[in-house]
């Protein structure tokens, strides 16, 4: 019992110190903690397009855990139905995008996730209703649909594409990064958060670290070549930028969620301001 105290003394001090830090030096060490995150996968995976597929499975881990919840306990209390219907929103339109403009590996697994997510999507609405919590999932989808379609219209690629199809592919990388909003929001609502659907986010937050990875990666790869081939203007800044608001919106669910498991919690509690 000694050892096991004492080999989760130092894990238990750096969370207490940290906690006890202002939000600035907290946001900080984030940005510390990101940068050195990256260096590792620099160091680590040498081709980095595998950490867009590593992103892409985590987001089908995230989802199997939900097949496994709605099926196993009968239950979709917690889960945020319009955060999955932007989901298949935004999965569909980068389909058509990939169908037009480019095939490749991942619009299979786009195909995969999409399914998967309009059957969840079908078990919230129509078998499992009764224990849709409605009045925690309040987000209005049109506060991130609308701004994400004008900004769309203002700032999308200058490629040679169908003007419709370089709009639709803005759009969708948009539409991803704030997705998740209206799920934050039910577990900030709700307060305690069931571990399903703790896990399912924490692996939404994986996929989001490892998708912003792979771009900033391969930026850095190219030294700015990529930013050049996505087109001119804006729109490559707001690719990268679309990437890191991703990560950020996620990041503070995580911390709270990491030190929820090194203290052996069953539940995850978040405190009010989280999102």
């Amino acid at each position: 019992m000694g050892s096991a105290r004492s080999g989760k003394n130092p894990i238990h001090a750096v969370a207490t110190w940290v906690k006890s830090q202002p939000p600035k030096v907290k946001a900080f060490l984030a940005v510390i903690a990101g940068m050195a995150s990256l260096v590792f996968l620099r160091l680590v995976v040498h081709d980095h397009d595998n950490l867009f597929v590593a992103a892409e499975a985590c987001h089908a881990m995230g989802i199997c855990v939900l097949i496994y919840k709605l099926i196993k306990e009968r239950t979709c209390a917690g889960l945020s139905l319009k955060s999955q219907e932007l989901t298949a929103i935004f999965l569909a339109v980068r389909l058509y995008c990939s169908f037009v403009m480019e095939y490749d590996i991942h619009t299979v697994l786009d195909v995969a996730t999409l399914a998967t997510t309009l059957w969840v999507i079908y078990m919230i609405r129509f078998k499992l209703r009764s224990s849709y919590m409605e009045d925690k999932d309040n987000f209005a989808i049109y506060y991130v649909l609308i701004p994400c379609a004008v900004l769309a219209l203002l700032i999308h690629p200058s490629t040679s594409h169908n003007f419709v199809n370089r709009i639709s592919w803005a759009f969708c990388v948009y539409l991803e990064a704030v997705s998740v909003l209206p799920q934050l929001r039910v577990m900030q609502n709700a307060k305690i958060v069931e571990t399903f659907t703790a896990h399912y986010v924490f692996a939404l937050s994986v996929s989001r670290f490892l998708s912003c990875a792979h771009w900033v990666l391969q930026v850095m790869d190219s030294r700015g070549y990529l930013l050049t081939a996505l087109g001119h203007g804006l729109w490559p800044s707001m690719v990268l930028l679309s990437e890191i608001v991703q990560t950020f919106i996620l990041a503070d669910f995580c911390y709270y969620y990491v030190k929820s498991v090194v203290g052996g919690d069953l539940v995850l509690r978040l405190p009010s301001g989280v999102v």
